[in-house]
């Protein structure tokens, strides 16, 4: 027999948004996976509780998803640890040579039979580091589970009160760190994922395309920002900047 990795969505940011089973899920098991995209860790690095090394709390307070889950879950800090590289770079071949060391350091722990959990903002199927190693262990014939998360997407339409979408309008999540011009141009309602980095060119695009947006910066954190139109938004905002965007409505919109 061996351990069971899973992937577990903590939410948005609001600790009170995880849900019941997956703090029951970090309440039972062994190891928590913790994903570094510091470019000082190098290695996987296991820590057992209670033997915190200072460049290690560093990793674990930069961790959005671990401070979440910390919110939630009890004796969270009791937990042993595996701090796994995750950088934030687009090079395939030194990615997928990560990837693949993180997954064999999690297979080391799951063949003592220890369950490993892999913390992850949001939900694990949607743009998510977890599931590099997820698909990998899977592969190789590990027990793998996901537990869902609330959607950023779904929070930040929440926060402003307002729909995704309704009666036929379909809804395309995108990635706006690549190339969404053309994706603009399709019909329905587009989220904007991540989109900080490159805020000066979404904004022009939606003023070019005539499209109306808000937009959600660090939803459900205490920093949360809310902007309820293109000409509120900054040229520059945080990694964790969501855009709901929508084809102008005649008539006029409440706030």
């Amino acid at each position: 027999m061996s351990g069971i990795f899973t992937g577990v969505g903590v939410g948005p940011g609001d600790p009170e948004l995880m849900t019941l089973k997956a703090v029951r899920t970090v309440e039972a098991c062994s190891v928590i996976a913790i994903p570094v995209s510091d470019s000082t860790l190098k290695e996987p690095v296991y820590e057992s509780a209670g033997n915190q090394d200072g460049q290690n709390a560093l990793y674990l307070e930069r961790c959005v998803a671990y401070q979440i889950a910390a919110g939630a879950v009890e004796g969270i800090a009791e937990k042993d640890r595996i701090y796994l590289p995750m950088p934030m770079i687009k090079e395939k071949d030194r990615l997928k040579a990560i990837h693949d060391n993180d997954a064999a350091a999690v297979a080391e722990l799951l063949d003592q039979e220890k369950n490993v959990v892999f913390l992850t903002l949001g939900d694990p199927t949607v743009y998510s580091t977890c599931m590099y190693v997820h698909k990998r262990l899977k592969r190789s014939g590990y027990l793998t589970r996901i537990v869902p998360g609330i959607p950023s997407f779904c929070a930040a339409a929440a926060r402003m009160d307002i729909p995704l979408v309704e009666n036929r309008q379909e809804l395309h999540v995108l990635p706006a760190s690549y190339h969404i011009e053309e994706s603009l141009d399709l019909p329905g309602t587009k989220v904007l994922m991540k989109a900080g980095r490159k805020m000066s060119k979404v904004k022009r695009l939606l003023t070019e395309k005539e499209l109306e947006a808000v937009m959600v910066e660090n939803c459900g954190m205490e920093n949360e920002k809310l902007y309820f139109s293109v000409q509120e938004i900054p040229e520059q905002a945080g990694y964790y900047s969501l855009l709901v965007v929508k084809e102008k409505q005649t008539g006029g919109r409440k706030r």
